[in-house]
Parts: structure tokens; sequence; C-alpha cells
């Protein structure tokens, strides 16, 4: 599996408990998992990267643990215990220095000290929905959730939170808006938070700024939002929501700039290239998708067999793969473990449609004739 691994330049997290790694050069996918201990409380809920150099990725799975894998020898090198199922599947993982930080659903934050057995506890707040790091300070984790408001934390004074969010003002009728953050992301030189919300609205946050409420909001269709990434060049956002709808905002004025479309299920991970502009998506669906974010064409499309929860992209120049003919890259994938209802469900192509159509048409003509004749006979 050691070569396997190392040509792999995007890696995906499966309902399943498999961590998957595609390489688009080589056209190809392969699993990475223990076959023999494979179940569903294993599920792949977060990934990120354990180190600056890229050689291992973190895997955090809905059973608590985090294992680490190494993309260079192509195994799991480690595993540790940080959480379990009591306290719900992990919203976010960062690694600082020499620490490991994780947080659950139940808004239960840990820092794990590298060598040591002492953890530093915080509480977030309940019904946490996601954690982020911010890359340019890498001890500040912004946290939110399900009425739960946006909190930005310092690691290295965890007592309280640098800066909480205040709900935006009451509605027109005088009503309390519900808070419902379901990612978040740090703008990167500044220190604004862009926010998507289960309420379909895109929030900006500015703790330099005197006003804790956000500096601006902008809303995109009528479904809630599940995954926000910020592309390359500054200036804009990528979300994504639950019917599978994808789009490009622009931060500036709030409005749409264009939709990428191609997606059937809801979009669960979301991350754009570090400096091309390009954009991975995964879902519900069973697919990893790459949009480029210039003309919004769909330029690879892979499937993967399993229900996708989480991508993550390296920084290497994925641009060298050759973009596939109509836009779907045909991707062969080995050790191949999916749902095997899905694998057993029957094609139905237009041969097949037109035909039931057709029966159901003569079906119901012969219904009508045999009401005809009953009349006729009274």
């Amino acid at each position: 599996m050691t070569g396997k691994s190392q040509v792999c330049s995007i890696w995906v997290g499966s309902e399943t408990g498999i961590l998957k790694g595609v390489s688009l050069a080589k056209k190809q996918a392969f699993n990475f998992c223990e076959m023999n201990s494979l179940s569903r409380d294993q599920e792949v809920c977060m990934l990120c990267w354990g180190d600056a150099q890229e050689t291992e990725v973190l895997v955090g799975c809905a059973n608590g643990a985090v294992k680490t894998f190494s993309t260079e020898k192509g195994i799991f090198t480690e595993s540790r215990q940080c959480g379990d199922s009591a306290q719900g599947k992990f919203t976010g993982l960062a690694v600082t220095d020499s620490s490991l930080v994780t947080c659950v659903e139940s808004g239960l934050l840990k820092i794990w000290k590298e060598g040591s057995t002492d953890t530093v506890e915080i509480n977030a707040g309940s019904s946490v929905c996601r954690m982020k790091q911010n890359t340019s300070q890498r001890h500040h984790v912004a946290t939110g959730g399900k009425e739960t408001p946006l909190k930005v934390w310092d690691l290295e004074r965890p007592d309280t939170p640098i800066f909480t969010a205040k709900n935006v003002r009451n509605d027109w009728l005088d009503l309390r808006v519900p808070e419902w953050i379901r990612d978040l992301a740090f703008i990167p030189d500044s220190e604004k938070i862009v926010t998507c919300t289960g309420h379909h609205q895109v929030r900006v946050y500015d703790p330099a700024s005197p006003q804790r409420r956000p500096v601006m909001e902008a809303q995109f269709g009528e479904y809630p939002l599940t995954a926000l990434s910020l592309p390359s060049t500054p200036g804009s956002v990528v979300v994504g929501n639950t019917q599978g709808q994808m789009a490009v905002l622009d931060l500036r004025k709030g409005l749409v700039r264009g939709c990428l479309k191609g997606l059937a299920g809801a979009v669960r991970g979301l991350q754009c290239h570090p400096t091309l502009p390009l954009v991975a998506s995964c879902g519900l669906d069973r697919f990893l998708r790459i949009h480029s974010l210039e003309d919004r064409t769909l330029q690879h499309k892979v499937y993967l067999k399993s229900r996708l929860n989480c991508v993550l992209l390296s920084s290497r120049d994925l641009e060298a793969c050759p973009p596939a003919t109509d836009a779907e890259q045909e991707v062969k994938e080995e050790d191949g473990v999916g749902d095997e209802v899905w694998d057993t469900m029957e094609t139905v192509t237009e041969k097949a449609k037109k035909r039931r159509l057709e029966e159901k048409a003569n079906g119901a003509g012969k219904k009508t004739s045999t009401k005809k004749k009953k009349a006729v006979k009274k």
C-alpha cells in the first residue's frame, strides 16, 4: 500500500469507516482500513493533516478514536482514544505545535498535550456542530452550533473565550431568531470569521470591531447549509446545502456569484484547494467532485461506493491531472468496500423507464375498459 498512498492527493472519509485515497493522475482510488475490524462505529467524521509536511492524516472516528495514517508508509501507525459515543461524534480536529485539539457534539473541547496524559478541557456549549482552527494563529480556534453562538478561544488561555458573538436582532414580528451554526472558517489575513447556518444564512463576524453581531449577512437557497470553504483568492466563499446545491457567494456584497452543478445529494464535505481555483466536495450521493472556481465547470467525478462525510486536499498541484472528457473522470476503485444494497440495485435505464410507463398506461386502460363493461351489463 506504500506506493498507492504516496500517489494520492485527495483523502475522503466514509460512513463505513474507510479512509479512501484518490489519485486523479493515475485515475485510481484506494481503500485504507483494517478489514477484519471494520464496523459502523468507526465511521470517519473528521480529517485533518497531522503535520505541515502532509505525511500524516488524522482520522476522527465515531467511536471516539483518533487514528494516525502515514501517507508515506500507507498504514495506520497509531490510535488513541479521545472520546466516546456518549459525548457524540467529532465536530473538529486540529493540531498545534505540541498538542492535539478535539471537539465533540456535546461541546467538550480537549487539548491533548504530546507526551502527557494531562488534558485541558473547555466547555464550548451544548450541541456544537463545528470547531475550526485559525491557520495563521494556530492556538486560536472557533466553535459554534445549535443555539450555541460563535466563540473564539485562545488555547493558551482557555478559561474564557476571547470573543463571543451576539445573536442578530429580533425579526419583524419581534421574535427571537434561532441560532444554528453548521460550519465556519477564519478569513485569512484578518480576524474575520465566516459561518453558514441551518437556516440558509451566511454571516461574517469581525472580532476586531466593537460590534459583536454579524457585519455582513447573506442568504442562499431555502435549505440548511451544511459546509463551507474559502477559495485561494480572497473575497468569496463556497457553500453547500442538504439538497446538493453549491454556490460561490461574494463576501463583500453578499450576492451569489454563481452555482456549481452536478450534485445529487446532501453536501457533507467541502474544501477549496489552498493555491488553485478548485473545490472538492463529497456527500450522500457517494461521489467526489472537483469543480473549477474560474468557470464553475465539473472537472472530475469519482464514484466511491460509500456515503461520504469529509474530504481533505493535499497542497500538491492537482492541475497536473488531465480533465476527463465530458467533465467526468472514470476512476477505478481497488479493494472496494461499499454498501451491498446499493451495489446490487438495478440500474434504471431510459428504455426501462419507457417500458414501465407503457405497462402502467396499458394497465390503466384495462381497468377503464373493465369498468365500462360492468356499466353496460348493469
